[in-house]
C-alpha cells in the first residue's frame, strides 16, 4: 500500500463529514489534505480514545512533526505529511497550536466563559483551517481570518452535535457562564445528556449556542475575500455541511442521542451544490 492510499484509506474510513470537500481537490492537493487530516485525526485519538497515550503520544507525534519539517520523518503517515510540506508553506506553529490544544482536552474538562472556549477552538479547529488554506491556495491575507473565524463555527457545531459523547468522557464544553445565565447546573446537563433528555431550560442554553455558532458562520462569510471564493470551495462546502448539521440540531430540537449526522448522499448533494455556485459566480 502506497503512503498516500494509507492517508486516503484513514481519512475514508473515517466518515469524516469533510470527505467530499477533499473530494473535488486536484491530486496532489488532495494528498496533502489527507496527510493533514490523518494527523489530526490520530492526535485526536491520543486524548479521546482509550488507550490513546494521552501526553506521551502527544508529545511523540509532536516530535514526529518537527522531524517531518527537518526532512527526517520516522512514520508512515510522517512521510506522507513531510510530503505535503515540501509542497504547501503550512506554517510549524500550526501543528503545536494543535497539539496544544489536544492538550487542553487532558487538562480541563470544563471552560469557564467563551473567551476561554474560544481559545480552545482556535486551537484544535481554526489552527487546523489555517493549514487547510495553505494547500488551498489564496491571494488576499484575510483568508487566514476567514479560516479562524470558520473553524470557531465549525467547532461550535462540534461542541452541541456531540455533547451526550462529551458528557460520557466528563467534558462539558458549553460554557459555564452559560449555564449559570440560564440556570442549568453542570450536574443537571450532565444527566440530562446522558440520559438523552433535555429539559426546556437545557433547549434554550442550546439554542443560545446555535445562535453563537451562526454568529461566526456570518463573520467567515464576511470575511472571505472575493477573489479567493473559489480557491475555497472546500471550506465552504465544510461550511454549508456542518451549517446543515446546525440547522438539523434545531430542526429535532437538539437530540442528545444518537447524534445528529448527514447521510452521504446529502453530504455528497451538499458538495456539488457548493462547487456547482463557484464555479457559476
Amino acid at each position: 500500500m502506497t503512503q498516500a492510499s494509507l492517508t486516503a484509506r484513514l481519512t475514508r474510513q473515517s466518515g469524516t463529514s469533510f470527505y467530499y470537500a477533499f473530494r473535488i481537490l486536484p491530486r496532489e492537493k488532495r494528498r496533502a489534505i489527507y496527510a493533514l487530516y490523518s494527523l489530526c485525526r490520530t492526535l485526536d485519538d491520543c486524548v479521546d480514545e482509550r488507550g490513546g497515550g494521552g501526553e506521551e503520544a502527544l508529545a511523540r507525534w509532536l516530535a514526529e512533526v518537527h522531524a517531518c519539517y527537518a526532512g527526517r520523518p520516522r512514520t508512515e503517515l510522517g512521510e506522507e505529511l513531510a510530503h505535503a510540506l515540501r509542497r504547501f508553506p503550512i506554517p510549524v506553529s500550526c501543528f503545536e497550536e494543535i497539539v496544544a490544544g489536544c492538550r487542553m482536552d487532558l487538562r480541563f474538562a470544563r471552560y469557564p466563559t467563551f473567551a476561554d472556549l474560544r481559545i480552545y477552538c482556535e486551537r484544535v479547529a481554526s489552527a487546523v483551517g489555517r493549514a487547510c488554506i495553505e494547500i488551498f491556495g489564496y491571494r488576499n491575507v484575510r483568508a487566514r481570518d476567514y479560516a479562524v473565524e470558520l473553524g470557531v463555527a465549525l467547532q461550535l457545531t462540534n461542541i452541541l452535535r456531540d455533547v451526550a459523547t462529551d458528557a460520557a468522557r466528563g467534558r462539558i464544553y458549553i460554557p459555564l457562564e452559560d449555564l449559570e445565565r440560564f440556570q442549568v447546573t453542570d450536574d443537571e446537563l450532565m444527566s440530562a445528556a446522558l440520559a438523552g433528555r433535555p429539559s426546556p431550560p437545557i433547549l434554550s442554553l442550546l439554542a443560545f449556542q446555535a445562535d453563537r455558532a451562526r454568529e461566526h458562520y456570518e463573520r467567515a462569510r464576511a470575511l472571505l475575500p472575493p477573489e479567493d471564493r473559489r480557491a475555497m470551495t472546500p471550506a465552504r462546502i465544510m461550511g454549508a455541511v456542518y451549517r446543515t448539521i446546525l440547522d438539523e440540531l434545531d430542526r429535532r430540537r437538539y437530540p442528545f442521542r444518537p447524534p445528529v449526522r448527514l447521510s452521504r448522499p446529502r453530504k455528497a448533494w451538499i458538495a456539488l451544490r457548493t462547487l456547482a455556485g463557484s464555479l457559476l459566480s
